[in-house]
């Protein structure tokens, strides 16, 4: 599945909530957006919408309630996001985030641990 680059900067945030607390009513992430974020329920509510109609989101009614969830699970959407950035914005060179990397990466240790393993892993031919 491809999705589409033209995310905003309210559904960017509504798709992380949902990917981390999923599945959700929309007063849950209307809830917690009023109070992180300021975002109105209606804001929230036509976020979830588009996402749902992009394909990064489906819904399902649980007594007469719609409960939103991640077509898939956060690493791989996240992942596929960021593939389509780097295809779409690098045409496909990793060079770009190598370099951004490098130059504006402050980095956790696990993040570095992480970094390295895929480093490891690419130089040895394997993927």
């Amino acid at each position: 599945m491809k999705y589409p680059l033209n995310l905003g900067q309210a559904e960017l945030e509504v798709l992380r909530y949902v990917a981390d607390h999923g599945p959700v009513t929309v007063r849950a992430v209307a809830d917690h957006l009023a109070q992180t974020k300021g975002h109105v329920r209606t804001t929230v509510l036509n976020s979830m919408e588009r996402l749902r109609r992009k394909g990064f989101l489906q819904r399902r009614k649980v007594d007469g309630v719609f409960h939103y969830l991640p077509r898939e699970d956060k690493g791989a959407l996240f992942q596929r996001l960021l593939k389509n950035f780097v295809e779409a914005a690098c045409g496909g060179s990793r060079a770009p985030l190598v370099a951004y990397f490098a130059e504006h990466g402050k980095m956790t240790r696990e993040e570095l641990s992480m970094l390295r393993k895929v480093a490891e892993r690419l130089a040895s031919g394997k993927e």
